[in-house]
């Protein structure tokens, strides 16, 4: 039996990624068959959950994305936070050099048996009663310059007693004095609290620099998370024109084996290779929903925020430029300003503040206090004649605090007092232990630093590598791509003669399929290895530099 078959026209036309544009578009491929009957029924695809996506859409770009991370992300605000925390501890640990105001109110009564004639009592067992109010009052500062300190003291008597010894009752006796204390060994160059205040402070420029680090690193994830957003749903579009294309074909080979040229089996094929298709574009699908979700986690200020709750349409497309690396600036910049670098610095600092405050306090203890005081007295006074118990009242002068205030203030009764003390352990001290100590450290960190500058070098020579590798692997995947689509419309052109076989068209299109979606991978991975080249110049794991502690 003979069969003859009028071929009209049939052509296959694909649709490669455009190197410029980076965009996929997919032309269906159409094949005429003028006296073909009738089109075999195709198994529909169920309807996915990504065309069936009624949440609001949010068309978005990569620098949107950027800006909205800086304003948004979590891990970003809660560092930010932190940081403000420094500013209490500052604060608190200033507070040391704020005056404090000191007072004390008490009052004492005595009663004592007389039993001697000095006791000023009038008759031989006669009791003695005096009594004792205090009203004192003072201020003391710790000074924020070479350890000193001062104290001073207003201090008030008002006493009464029923002794005839007294010369004035009731007795007002004020006392002014004023102590200044300052060290001229140890804790003169510093102190533990002077230590303490520098250490914090680069201690707060070593958390913004954590700032810097945790925000480098966000939005380098965030550029990384964009571009696999981006091509999940490139790949997406692949799946579906790659579907369309398998299942155009079942239905040609159909009709084919309608009008008996073709066998069932080839029918059977094609049917295989769309129901693979169906497989992968829901693959693509799943993968594009979770990229999707991985991109809001960093944008996002919560479950609350509308963007969550949207589809997000990734509008950039990944373009693929050759871009000159300049491997010896960007290692130099990577040692100069890489905050882990920055943050082993800072750390040095703080602990060369904290070897000066050990080597310190191995001086010996001498401090030089100084002290000036003033008395005054006042209160109704006697005139009498005769001693003890035959002392006779002769006259009263009345007075009171005034007059005890006034002679204080023109200092009648001055005293002051000079002296030096002095300490010094014997033998080995623990701070000698601590410096020891910390000379060894010292050495170690010195090494550490080395380490860390070694690490840096090759952190940037390691990303630019890649990005070598990943221009290189884009150039020999979009050849692989043009030539597999060279491949299949060669394939197409035979199988319309005759002279292929409907195997050698579906293998021809899996490697199309396959070539694209390694030529995005491929595209992608050299915008992700940009992406580090630019993080490893500003940011790495910071470096466990020993910490000096006391």
């Amino acid at each position: 039996m003979k069969f003859t078959c009028f071929f009209t026209s049939l052509t296959l036309t694909l649709a490669v990624i455009s190197p410029a544009s980076a965009q996929t578009s997919l032309r269906l491929p159409s094949i005429t068959l003028r006296q073909a009957a009738q089109t075999a029924p195709v198994v529909p695809l169920p309807a996915s959950a990504a065309r069936n996506d009624s949440r609001p859409r949010v068309a978005l770009t990569l620098d949107e994305a950027v800006k909205r991370a800086l304003e948004q992300n979590l891990d970003i605000a809660v560092q930010r936070i932190n940081l403000q925390t420094f500013d209490v501890s500052l604060a608190s640990l200033r507070s040391v050099y704020s005056p404090t105001l000191t007072s004390t109110l008490s009052t004492q009564t005595n009663k004592s048996a007389s039993n001697s004639t000095i006791s000023g009592a009038q008759n031989t067992g006669d009791t003695i009663t005096s009594s004792n109010v205090q009203f004192n009052g003072g201020i003391q500062q710790q000074v924020a310059w070479h350890g000193g300190s001062f104290s001073a003291q207003l201090n008030n008597n008002r006493q009464t007693t029923t002794s005839l010894n007294s010369l004035y009752n009731p007795s007002y006796t004020p006392v002014w004095s004023a102590t200044y204390t300052q060290p001229l060994l140890r804790n003169f160059s510093t102190d533990s609290t002077h230590q303490q205040i520098l250490v914090t402070k680069i201690n707060q420029e070593i958390s913004d620099l954590q700032l810097q680090q945790v925000i480098a690193n966000t939005l380098a994830n965030v550029r990384n998370a964009y571009w696999d957003a981006v091509f999940s749903v490139l790949s997406v579009e692949i799946a579906r024109g790659s579907l369309d294309l398998a299942e155009e074909l079942m239905r040609n080979n159909q009709s084919r084996v309608d009008i008996g040229t073709m066998a069932p089996i080839d029918v059977v094929q094609a049917q295989s290779q769309a129901a693979a298709q169906r497989q992968a574009l829901v693959t693509a699908e799943g993968t594009m929903r979770t990229a999707e979700i991985a991109l809001k986690r960093l944008i996002v200020s919560g479950t609350s925020d509308p963007l969550w709750t949207s589809a997000i349409d990734p509008v950039d497309r990944p373009e693929f430029r050759p871009e000159p690396i300049d491997l010896a600036a960007a290692t130099q910049r990577a040692l100069a300003a890489r905050t882990d670098v920055q943050q082993a610095k800072k750390t040095l600092e703080a602990n060369g503040i904290t070897m000066e405050l050990l080597k310190d306090q191995v001086l010996p203890q001498a401090d030089l206090v100084a002290r000036y005081g003033t008395t005054g007295q006042g209160g109704t006074s006697y005139e009498t004649i005769g001693n003890g118990v035959n002392r006779i009242v002769t006259a009263t002068f009345p007075g009171g605090y005034g007059d005890a205030l006034n002679m204080l203030l023109k200092q009648k009764l001055p005293s002051w007092n000079f002296a030096v003390n002095f300490s010094y352990p014997l033998g080995t001290s623990a701070a000698d232990a601590s410096v020891a100590r910390a000379r060894i450290q010292q050495n170690q960190i010195d090494a550490q630093l080395k380490q860390m500058e070694l690490q840096v070098t090759s952190d940037v020579n390691n990303a630019a590598v890649q990005v070598e590798n990943a221009a290189e692997r884009v150039q020999a995947a979009q050849v692989a791509r043009d030539l597999a689509q060279q491949q299949l419309d060669a394939e197409n052109s035979k199988f319309a003669v005759g002279i292929s076989t409907n195997y050698a068209v579906v293998l021809a299109q899996r490697d199309l399929i396959s070539a694209r979606n390694n030529a995005l991978q491929a595209i992608l991975a050299y915008r992700r290895a940009l992406v580090e080249f630019d993080r490893v110049q500003q940011t790495g794991n910071a470096g466990n530099i020993t910490v000096i502690t006391r």
